[in-house]
């Protein structure tokens, strides 16, 4: 299939997420990111209130190495602070742990899944539990950058846009805010004409060219450092730091290229296809790139794929579906192991 189309957000989200990976940080001013640190790239990730397009975890090379010691799943809510707070010794559980505000049955059953997954010891003594760490859960995470994607940046998507923005640079559970928007070469970009916060930055993007490369964006306006580190309106500075935690930890476990999650590669009419140094999923019976929320079961056009792709002659192993899930998982890997 020839270079497609980039006509709907969720493709021009997948096309930054890409060019996240190769280019940032855009500016050469800041000091992370730009030093060839590793980042970690996720989408549609956030808090219960607030659901970020991308977000880019800037990481400490050394310590994002030890959290890989920890494997390739997030680690949830509940097994956090366990990992973060077993001590190096054998402990009772309830001494070695912080208060977690709910009852503690609930932290054992914890403990029973954190030792499943090797993350930490446990040992009856009696009829005590105590845990011991395995190793120290580092300290990976340098930064926190979120983006939000708009491609087509009309009045009314401006409106509820710059709500957004305000809500992000109030919180500041992010360090930077972004707005990444389609570029329309008009002298002043409209982005620079709508009433966002001053702190959030911009960057244009034009995927209509010959794709994605790491210097697509075009900085049109910078952002400020937002103080994730202080208490704010919503959150203490304790409460603050769990839940960028739990944010980078998500992003980790997940990336952005996990679309195989909900979308249905098994369909006949699915593929990917090129766009630069991106990839970007490809419906053949509409002929274009389609959504998450159109590409399922319910999807007029869905066609499961023809049994004997994956049983007969068929160059990949278990069928192009299979082959497209394999594809996507070695690139996720790949970018966790930077």
């Amino acid at each position: 299939m020839s270079t497609p189309t980039v006509d709907s957000e969720f493709s021009f989200e997948l096309l930054v997420c890409r060019w996240a990976e190769l280019g940032w940080h855009p500016t050469a001013a800041s000091s992370d990111g730009a030093d060839g640190a590793p980042v970690i790239v996720s989408r549609q990730l956030g808090t219960q209130r607030r659901r970020w397009d991308t977000i880019v975890i800037e990481c400490d090379p050394a310590g994002l190495a030890a959290r890989r010691e920890f494997g390739d799943r997030a680690i949830d809510g509940e097994l956090l602070p366990i990992v973060r707070h077993a001590p190096a010794e054998w402990a009772y559980y309830r001494d070695a742990l912080p208060d977690p505000g709910y009852p503690w049955r609930y932290v054992r059953e914890a403990i029973h899944r954190a030792a499943a997954r090797g993350l930490v010891e446990k040992r009856k003594n009696g009829n005590r539990i105590e845990i011991r760490r395995k190793r120290p859960y580092p300290d990976w995470v340098r930064r926190i950058v979120a983006v939000e994607n708009k491609p087509d940046l009309d009045a009314s998507a401006a409106a509820a846009l710059s709500d957004q923005l305000e809500h992000d640079v109030e919180t500041a559970l992010a360090d930077e805010v972004w707005l990444a928007t389609g570029r329309t070469g008009d002298r002043v970009e409209p982005a620079l004409l709508r009433q966002f916060p001053v702190e959030a930055g911009v960057l244009t993007f034009d995927f209509a060219g010959p794709g994605v490369d790491a210097d697509a964006a075009t900085v049109d306006w910078l952002p400020s450092e937002l103080d994730a580190a202080a208490p704010s309106e919503r959150f203490d500075a304790a409460e603050k730091a769990r839940r960028r935690r739990l944010i980078a930890e998500r992003a980790y476990g997940k990336g952005w290229r996990s679309i195989t999650e909900t979308m249905r590669p098994d369909c006949r009419w699915f593929e990917v296809a090129r766009a630069g140094r991106g990839i970007v999923p490809v419906c053949g019976a509409k002929g274009r790139c389609q959504t998450e929320s159109e590409c399922s079961s319910r999807c007029g056009s869905f066609e499961p794929e023809p049994p004997q792709w994956r049983t007969k002659g068929w160059p990949i192993d278990g069928g192009p579906g299979q082959g497209v899930r394999e594809l996507l998982e070695r690139r996720r890997e790949r970018a966790r192991r930077r």
